[in-house]
């Protein structure tokens, strides 16, 4: 079992393409000086000891560095020993709406953001649950099995957005059927939780409902959004220029269908919320959550962890003195190396 004991230092990634965008200027400004003076290939001939490609690999390398030094922080651990353990909780799959009606912003800062911040919450406070993470648009797809690692569940909702899932739609009755089929064959306790705007293209939802709470699966809905409806926001890149349109040019409004999500919850025998300005609602259905009598379950898991990093940080420091060798300009021996040179 390989694992990252500090996830949150993977941000430090960022870093990289923001140097890489700096070098760029770097050697652009630097040609243009330098052509200031006359012709390139005239430059370049007064220069022979000027090389353009080996700042290119010294930057690379120690780009890699970079790289390995995150990973090292980030604390990469190898499990050690499996054993039997037992703990009491109950399954719970979460089925998240990433279609693009769940970027609209009347819950700030966005209806998506808002969930996965409290599904964040959510998972700090689990001990000896399983979870896993459903998202759905047009379709369904499982993002994380269900599992006791929280760390790789909170790891995995930070990458959650809405092109994890290309077909648009809200088919929630295939997020159920998908949630239901990934439980274990187990005699201990299961539930639900949707989290959508309940505007369901696909319809047959209510059935599917029907059809899992007969099997004892609670299922619980949460609303995200108002009833009044609000624009969705259109996006080029991080930049958002405007809000969705239908065929006919009218900015299409994304409404809350309560109606539909009480129905859900009503058949899976669970609790509808409608989310606000102030809080999602998953905190009240945790709390009835717990009401559900957890079963004691023997399962095999890593107890113990070994430290990693050692590793990443012994290739850092290779790299970075393969970085200090490697000059800038070119050294002697290369300069002889002529491949396109001919003899007269």
């Amino acid at each position: 079992m390989f694992r990252f004991a500090h996830t949150y230092y993977f941000y430090l990634f960022l870093v990289i393409p923001v140097l890489t965008f700096l070098l760029i200027l770097f050697l652009t400004w630097k040609k243009r000086a330098l052509t200031r003076f006359g012709r390139w290939e005239v430059i370049r001939q007064l220069m022979p000891a000027y090389s353009r490609s080996k700042p290119v690999v010294k930057f690379i390398l120690l780009m890699a560095v970079l790289s390995a030094l995150i990973i090292s922080l980030a604390g990469p651990q190898t499990g050690s020993r499996l054993e039997k353990v037992k703990r009491k909780g109950i399954d719970l799959m979460i089925c998240l709406d990433v279609s693009n009606s769940m970027l609209a912003q009347d819950i700030k800062p966005d209806r998506l953001e808002r969930a996965k911040q409290a599904l964040s919450r959510l998972i700090d406070n689990l001990e000896g649950d399983r979870i896993g993470i459903i998202v759905f648009a047009g379709k369904a797809y499982t993002q994380l099995p269900i599992t006791t690692d929280y760390a790789a569940a909170k790891m995995f909702l930070t990458t959650i957005n809405p092109s994890l899932v290309p077909v648009q739609g809200t088919a929630i009755a295939a997020a159920l059927d998908l949630a239901a089929s990934g439980f274990s064959e187990s005699k201990h306790n299961k539930a639900i939780v949707v989290i959508t705007d309940g505007e369901d293209h696909e319809g047959q939802a209510l059935e599917q409902a029907e059809t899992i709470a007969k099997k004892g699966i609670v299922i619980y809905t949460i609303g995200m959004g108002l009833p009044q409806g609000t624009p969705i926001p259109l996006y080029s890149g991080n930049i958002q220029i405007g809000y969705r349109k239908d065929k006919s040019g009218q900015t299409i409004m994304s409404k809350l269908d309560e109606t539909l999500l009480q129905q859900i919850a009503h058949l899976g025998n669970g609790m509808y919320v409608r989310a606000t300005t102030s809080e999602t609602g998953l905190t009240r259905i945790f709390d009835d959550i717990g009401k559900i009598q957890k079963s004691e379950i023997e399962e095999k898991q890593f107890s113990d962890y070994e430290d990693r990093f050692q590793y990443f940080t012994a290739l850092a420091l290779f790299l970075l003195l393969l970085d200090l060798f490697i000059f800038e300009r070119r050294t002697g021996w290369t300069q002889k190396i002529k491949p396109f040179a001919h003899n007269v």
